[in-house]
């Protein structure tokens, strides 16, 4: 199989099935679960094309794409990685039918264990997608907010208490104890409950809503954690090889290392 990667495709199991994967190559999917135990090679080609125009370049930005791509697409703005910053209402949005699609619309603030308690946000649409992409074990909705720049400024107000990113290296090593998210729900809101009321009036008070979610639990599909992190670079060796152990998040964990294949969007590979 020899294309273009995009981040891998991902479905939820259950409490006791894990999450399917597939490798994207271009427009084809490669199974992943029923190639765990098995050897598997990635070559990279020394070629990458833009994710979003298709030009080639000579690195990649932003996930995926090419310099000016990364200068003038919303989706590789500052705000994207600062929600909070979002200057939609300002007129200044770089593409301001692109942030209608998916700035200004319903988001999820969520608490979840990845390496241990974190704070995140999400689209509406990207519920369960965001947490798997994340290596989260288990994940909790806990508002419902208006936009991304309300999603953003809850956070912040969060990640004083709590952590905000995940550490990667952590995740892969196992599962973690479990978490009671509902209690450490019920402990953080009531710390930034005047935080919710200006927010509410500065944006309306039908613009957060308090969700009373289940709480959801992920499986991987991992037959062993690394027990040292070794992290391969296609931009350092061309090719990927070894037993593949498992899958978390977007890392594939062979017994040589681990890969983020989402780092390497747009990058030509041939998997075999």
């Amino acid at each position: 199989m020899q294309g273009t990667l995009s981040k891998m495709a991902v479905t939820l199991g259950s409490e006791t099935t894990p999450a399917q994967y597939a490798l994207r190559i271009g427009d084809q999917l490669m199974p992943l679960n029923e190639r765990i135990g098995q050897p598997l090679t990635l070559h990279y080609s020394g070629k990458i094309y833009c994710d979003a125009c298709g030009r080639k370049t000579s690195k990649s930005y932003s996930q995926g794409h090419c310099f000016p791509c990364m200068k003038k697409l919303a989706r590789c703005d500052m705000c994207i990685m600062k929600p909070e910053t979002c200057h939609f209402a300002a007129g200044t949005c770089r593409e301001p039918e692109w942030g209608e699609r998916n700035c200004m619309i319903p988001h999820y603030v969520y608490l979840a264990n990845t390496s241990g308690l974190k704070v995140g946000i999400t689209r509406h649409s990207q519920v369960p997608t965001r947490w798997l992409d994340q290596g989260a074990t288990q994940a909790l909705p806990i508002l419902r907010v208006a936009t991304r720049q309300l999603s953003g400024l809850v956070e912040v107000a969060l990640a004083q208490l709590v952590a905000d990113k995940t550490n990667w290296r952590a995740m892969l090593k196992g599962s973690g104890e479990p978490l009671v998210l509902k209690a450490e729900a019920a402990r953080l809101l009531p710390l930034i409950e005047q935080t919710l009321k200006d927010l509410g009036q500065s944006h309306g008070v039908d613009a957060i809503e308090h969700l009373d979610e289940a709480v959801v639990t992920i499986n991987y599909p991992v037959d062993q954690y690394p027990g040292k992190i070794a992290s391969h670079n296609f931009d350092k060796q061309p090719e990927v090889s070894g037993v593949l152990q498992g899958i978390k998040g977007q890392y594939l964990i062979f017994d040589t290392g681990v890969i983020n294949i989402r780092k390497f969007t747009g990058y030509e590979i041939e998997a075999s």
